[in-house]
């Protein structure tokens, strides 16, 4: 058990916060309400087994490059807390298990079910080859809410693929902030982020782009699936969240980087669920 605890600390199990409310989004719109306990349970399974793939791979993948980080050095691998067999038997797990979920779902869910692997390998070596790592990222997470509305009508429309490109946009905008710690280390071994080729300040207005056209996207989908006044609040609640997110950077003071990265990203991605059940519930729709 102790190694268990061990390899979700490696994984930061809480940081499915992130991913995790947009698929239960994409549910929600799917369904027009609340979808059936089963599919609801089953996209909780894949989601967070799928989640724990993704990052226990890249831990994996990136266990030399953290040891000579002195940021990441004393992750879990790096320090010795456990071993990459053992982390590797526990994504073999997840696999399988993320592999049932989606059987349960649908058949084209279970079809599809390769491409946010193929995502995910493609992203943890990512870094080594292209500063576009961040949108690899943003695709990772931009799926949640795609493969949730997959699993609950079977089909992909317009809507929920714009709403997956917002997530891509918002996840690869605070990514690039939270690069901007490791930019000194990209440098010096070689690797490849927006920080590094363009700079600070440069890094800091592209994030600041991306998080602008993401909640255009936010509020324009209140158009497209026909939400109320209360999705339109949650979307500025989340514009200023982003706002607060970003008053917290500076160039020439990162000390704050941690707090933007965690804290205002998960708001973000809570409210948005929130504030769309809000929003069927005021109307009867749940």
């Amino acid at each position: 058990m102790e190694k268990v605890k061990t390899f979700f600390r490696m994984i930061k199990i809480e940081h499915s916060l992130f991913a995790l409310p947009f698929a239960f989004t994409g549910a929600l719109l799917a369904a027009r309400g609340i979808p059936s306990l089963w599919k609801i349970f089953w996209i909780f399974v894949a989601m967070v087994n799928a989640r724990t793939i993704a990052m226990g791979l890249n831990r994996v993948v990136d266990a030399e490059i953290d040891s000579k980080n002195p940021r990441t050095a004393d992750r879990e691998i790096p320090a010795g807390k456990i071993s990459k067999k053992k982390a590797l038997l526990y994504i073999v797990l997840s696999l399988f298990i993320y592999e049932v979920a989606t059987y349960q779902l649908n058949m084209l869910c279970f079809i599809l079910s390769p491409v946010p692997l193929i995502v995910f390998v493609v992203y943890s070596y990512s870094k080594r080859f292209t500063s576009l790592c961040h949108i690899i990222l943003g695709v990772a997470l931009g799926l949640a809410p795609i493969g949730a509305w997959v699993a609950i009508n079977g089909t992909v429309n317009l809507g929920i693929v714009l709403l997956g490109i917002a997530v891509l946009l918002w996840v690869a905008g605070f990514d690039i902030i939270y690069a901007l710690q490791d930019l000194d280390f990209d440098k010096s071994y070689g690797l490849f982020s927006v920080p590094a080729k363009l700079g600070i300040k440069n890094s800091i207005l592209i994030s600041r782009l991306f998080h602008l056209t993401a909640f255009i996207i936010f509020a324009y989908l209140k158009v497209y699936f026909g939400l109320g006044i209360l999705y339109i609040a949650g979307v500025i609640l989340c514009g200023l969240f982003m706002l607060y997110e970003h008053s917290l950077i500076k160039s020439d003071d990162l000390s704050r980087v941690n707090m933007a990265f965690f804290n205002m990203n998960a708001y973000i991605s809570i409210t948005i669920f929130v504030f769309v059940f809000l929003d069927f519930l005021m109307r009867g729709m749940v």
